[in-house]
């Protein structure tokens, strides 16, 4: 009997071992998803335009597409990538971090050159932009496509940065946190991406049918506050880009033997601090964050040209070697 009761205490013992490594894997997981916020809150930004013009009967299945899409990306390519280079080159990701900074920031930059009406070609104008596809489900597969493609470069870049936040004690629970990370920030990512997608559609339903004049107002308020909603966004995420990509270059730097610049970053922001003794910390970070982000755009607009003149083009003639057929005229 005392062999049974020892032996439950010892199931009891790792059950609880093995709850806690669950538990620290998540927790791991969303600690470290944190940090991806920049890329994170683009990703949503950017999402729903692959759906513009579509019956909206078909926004949804598009969305679970590129959402499987993204998955695909995060589980089958980039998890056992980062873990190769985790446990056989660590030495590698913290340039490979810089690198996804560095594209963070030429993004930001572009955005903001764009909406101030600066350069242009980039994103915006290729070939074969503005031709009509006459098969609305060539144009469903086609924009699907795009949009998995977008994210790769994107999910590769959350997977760097979660990757070089875990603090694990082995492999499988490496592998476990990174697993976790993926699923927690594209279900996030795309479970917003399918809500600001039909919140027009939810809020022209409760305008026209909901029996009370205040869910009424509330459905029109939603219709007219979408367009300014997803404005606001895109602001934050192009911030948030900026500040990210910004914070992992001059981080990167540090680990290089290069910290000149991020010392004094952190100094002007903890005089910056001091002078709000209330509210220090705050201030602080804040201050740290808006110079990490000026930093960032900085460094984004000199990389716009190298971008828009070298790397797109050699992008585009590597993966978009057919234009989609145009309608006659």
């Amino acid at each position: 009997m005392s062999g049974l009761l020892a032996l439950l205490d010892d199931v009891a013992a790792i059950a609880k071992v093995a709850a806690a490594s669950v538990d620290d894997v998540f927790g791991q997981a969303a600690k470290a998803s944190a940090k991806a916020a920049g890329a994170v809150i683009d990703d949503a930004a950017v999402t729903p335009k692959y759906v513009h013009g579509f019956e909206a009967n078909r926004e949804l299945p598009i969305i679970w597409r590129i959402t499987k899409g993204s998955l695909k990306n995060k589980l089958v390519y980039l998890l056992p990538a980062g873990l190769l280079l985790s446990n056989f080159a660590p030495w590698a990701i913290p340039p490979l971090l810089m690198l996804g900074g560095a594209y963070l920031c030429f993004e930001g930059a572009e955005k903001i050159a764009h909406a101030l009406g600066v350069g242009g070609a980039g994103h915006v104008d290729h070939p074969g932009k503005g031709a009509v596809i006459e098969d609305p489900a060539h144009l469903e597969e086609q924009k699907a496509a795009g949009a998995i493609k977008t994210d790769l470069i994107l999910s590769a870049e959350i997977m760097t940065i979660v990757l070089s936040n875990l603090e694990v004690s082995n492999a499988w629970m490496e592998a476990g946190a990174l697993a976790a990370a993926a699923v927690i920030i594209t279900a996030a990512v795309y479970g917003s991406v399918a809500l600001i997608v039909k919140m027009d559609d939810l809020g022209l339903y409760m305008a026209k049918n909901a029996s009370l004049g205040a869910t009424r107002s509330v459905g029109r308020a939603i219709v007219r506050g979408m367009p300014y909603f997803l404005k606001a966004l895109t602001i934050v995420g192009t911030a948030a880009m900026l500040w990210v990509g910004g914070s992992i270059i001059i981080h990167g730097m540090e680990v290089l033997g290069f910290g000149t610049l991020g010392h004094l970053i952190h100094d002007y922001a903890a005089n910056i601090g001091h002078m709000v003794p209330s509210y220090e910390g705050a201030v602080e970070w804040t201050a740290k964050a808006a110079m990490d982000g000026i930093f960032g755009l900085a460094l984004g607009l000199v990389l716009i040209p190298i971008g828009e003149k070298i790397i797109t083009p050699l992008w585009r003639a590597v993966f978009n070697r057919s234009a989609p057929k145009k309608t006659a005229a």
